[in-house]
């Protein structure tokens, strides 16, 4: 039995993570994988089960990051706007910092041929219900349905955060998002949370 090699499990899960952000799910074989990384299929199952263990661990291991940097000074008793201003700048780093981990997030979420764990979401999901909860019972917030509030707190900037991945607005013109236009848009949405 050959041992593991941290660095080389690493190369594949990376490896793996951007031929999913580039060709989607289809496009990822565990021999165009191996070719990718220039090593033979054999090695991979050293360290992966098969296909879907390997899509499990990557979306296990993407989810810890992005928890991980969410999280980063964040508090669920912290002030509604100071949080959720943390909230923006902590995700928007973690964005910049791991673009397709970002991109493999969202298209592993909007996939119905994947069964994803909710592995490591339990205490940020609790931090995030109990963030809100705190924000209404201080009446810094109205009350509403967590589809809305979510729509309402999150939506507008993971629609800036496309365009600026996509290096193009919905007009179709080249767009950067900057720190001026994130705090533009941060306020109007405090706005149409506040009590």
């Amino acid at each position: 039995m050959r041992v593991k090699d941290e660095q080389k499990a690493a190369l594949i899960r990376e490896k793996a993570i951007e031929m999913i952000v580039r060709e989607g799910f289809d496009g990822l074989s565990m021999h165009k994988l191996a070719r990718a990384v220039n090593i033979s299929v054999s090695t991979i199952y050293i360290y992966f089960k098969n296909r879907e263990d390997l899509l499990n661990q990557l979306y296990i291991d993407v989810m810890a990051v992005f928890v991980r940097e969410t999280m980063l000074n964040f508090d669920p008793g912290m002030d509604f706007e100071a949080g959720l201003w943390l909230q923006w700048n902590n995700r928007y780093r973690y964005i910049r910092q791991y673009p397709l981990h970002y991109q493999f997030t969202e298209q592993f979420r909007n996939s119905p041929l994947i069964l994803h764990p909710a592995v490591g979401k339990d205490e940020f999901k609790q931090a995030m219900v109990q963030f809100n909860d705190n924000a209404v019972r201080r009446q810094q917030i109205v009350k509403l349905p967590t589809e809305v509030y979510w729509a309402l707190a999150y939506g507008p900037f993971y629609t800036l955060v496309n365009f600026h991945l996509q290096n193009s607005s919905i007009a179709g013109k080249p767009f950067k998002l900057s720190e001026a236009l994130l705090r533009q848009t941060f306020e109007r949405t405090i706005i149409a949370l506040k009590k």
